[in-house]
Order: structure tokens, then C-alpha cells, then sequence
């Protein structure tokens, strides 16, 4: 497989991960971890300058979370 081969269809992949948690469905890849979705509810914060009350409204983010198998691969690295 060719070096641009193989960047389309890592770019294929990740287009599709990016597109799938965007609609709100979860992607889990096995032994490497889950991406999904996630809501953040509106709630009040603090102006650190200011320390004026603001409010901060609901939110949608991605996440991430690792497999077992790669957290163990990981700390293995890590010692």
C-alpha cells in the first residue's frame, strides 16, 4: 500500500469518526478505546479577573475513553 493510500484512508477513517460522534452516536473500538459524545449542562461560573458571576451555557463536546487494553499498554511503556 502506498504512503498516499494509506493517508486516505486514515483520513477516511478519522472523517468518519469525526461525522458518527457529531450526530450523537458512539464509536468503540475494541482494545483501543470509545469516542462519543458528550452534553455539558449550562451553569454558572466566575470571571477569574473580574470575580463577576457569568453564566455559561450548555455545550456539546467530544470524549474520549481509553480501552483497557491500551491503558495497560501505556503504563507497561511507562515503567
Amino acid at each position: 500500500m502506498s504512503s498516499e493510500e494509506v493517508e486516505e484512508v486514515v483520513k477516511a477513517t478519522f472523517d468518519t469518526v469525526v461525522d458518527t460522534v457529531a450526530k450523537g452516536d458512539t464509536i468503540a473500538i475494541i482494545g483501543f478505546g470509545k469516542f462519543e459524545r458528550r452534553d455539558r449542562r449550562a451553569r454558572q461560573g466566575r470571571n477569574p479577573k473580574t470575580q463577576e458571576s457569568i453564566s455559561i451555557p450548555a455545550t456539546v463536546t467530544p470524549g474520549f475513553t481509553p480501552g483497557k487494553a491500551f491503558k495497560d499498554t501505556v503504563k507497561a511503556k511507562h515503567k
